[in-house]
């Protein structure tokens, strides 16, 4: 297992490892069990520790480090302090991209007793899912939830003592921006981790509106980062163009991709903008630090009893048309109108 490394620890090794890339929220599912019932003790203990003017305890369990996630807890962690001040205190670990991590995470919030729980990515809510049943968990950068916590009848509320915000850039939409970009493409692969369940939900998506549109879209799995390269390499020589969801261990390994791509003449359009920054052309992007923003003002309600957790539906972003200036000179593409350059 993986050791579990502190927040000061983490942002000290963030500003000599900058991970360029995002992504968000993937993993396997299981099934919820979390009731509608469990919610209110806690929220009625939150609005007693606010009358009584305590201070709060946050479990902040991020999965691994790269800018996305990164922008996502920096939100939420502003829009707590915004309104608690000095009355709230944050127990941040990182998990460095293993589940079982953020299995001992999350057991360890419970254990600590800690006010409401935040977990940053799919395989973090996972684990919050099954450690409690009773205190505050609010998720972020999480793609779709019904998808992560193995719910059939998924409404848009998870209920119980789940909510949190999405990460969720709409697929036809992504469909649509790579026929828009390259209207000749006769096939595209759609390159994604098989260990991220999310990932699965969106090339599934993306596929079918592709291939509603006459293009041939070919899924390309791999299990993990050993097999990233090998498996890149067989996609961008069997296709026009790649396609990657929002993926944390594509997220991770940009370069991999990149150095892949870029000298092959393919295009690679992302789920999200880290990804896009590091090996994409396009991307709808959304605001990771305005997501987890969404997500921290969600929990002051919470916290302040003004909210009942059990009631509250998933929240979303706006997206906005994205291209990578320096891929697409590089690769000799004409950018469409209505595309922002993302910054370096």
């Amino acid at each position: 297992m993986k050791k579990m490394i502190t927040r000061r620890q983490f942002m000290a090794a963030a500003g000599v490892v900058a991970a360029a890339s995002a992504l968000t929220a993937c993993g396997g599912s299981s099934a919820s069990s979390a009731a509608a019932s469990s919610a209110a003790p806690a929220s009625s203990a939150a609005a007693s520790a606010a009358a009584d003017d305590q201070k709060f305890t946050i479990g902040i369990c991020q999965l691994v480090q790269h800018a996305a996630l990164d922008a996502a807890t920096q939100g939420f962690e502003d829009a707590l302090t915004a309104s608690f001040g000095e009355n709230v205190t944050f127990d941040f670990q990182n998990a460095q991209g293993d589940s079982a991590t953020c299995a001992t995470i999350t057991n360890g919030f419970v254990s600590s007793g800690v006010d409401l729980i935040m977990a940053n990515a799919t395989p973090a809510l996972q684990a919050a899912q099954s450690a409690t049943d009773s205190i505050p968990v609010l998720g972020t950068s999480v793609t779709e939830y019904g998808v992560a916590l193995g719910l059939t009848d998924f409404d848009g509320t998870v209920g119980g003592n789940i909510s949190g915000t999405s990460d969720l850039a709409p697929l036809d939409q992504q469909a649509e921006m790579i026929v828009e970009w390259m209207p000749e493409a006769k096939k595209v692969g759609l390159l994604y981790c098989s260990a991220e369940a999310n990932s699965q939900y969106q090339v599934d998506e993306v596929q079918k509106y592709l291939e509603e549109k006459g293009v041939t879209a070919t899924q390309y799995a791999f299990s993990d980062s050993n097999d990233l390269s090998s498996v890149c390499q067989k996609a961008a020589d069997e296709n026009d163009a790649l396609y990657v969801p929002t993926d944390n261990t594509v997220a991770a390994n940009t370069g991999i991709v990149d150095g892949i791509c870029r000298p092959a003449k393919k295009p690679v359009f992302a789920g999200e903008e880290g990804i896009c920054s590091g090996c994409g052309v396009a991307t709808l992007s959304i605001s990771y630090y305005d997501l987890g923003y969404t997500t921290g003002e969600m929990a002051v309600k919470i916290l302040n009893g003004e909210s009942d957790i059990s009631t509250m539906p998933i929240e979303y972003t706006d997206v906005t048309k994205k291209y990578n200036k320096a891929i697409c000179d590089d690769l000799g593409l004409t950018v469409p109108e209505g595309y922002v350059e993302i910054e370096a």
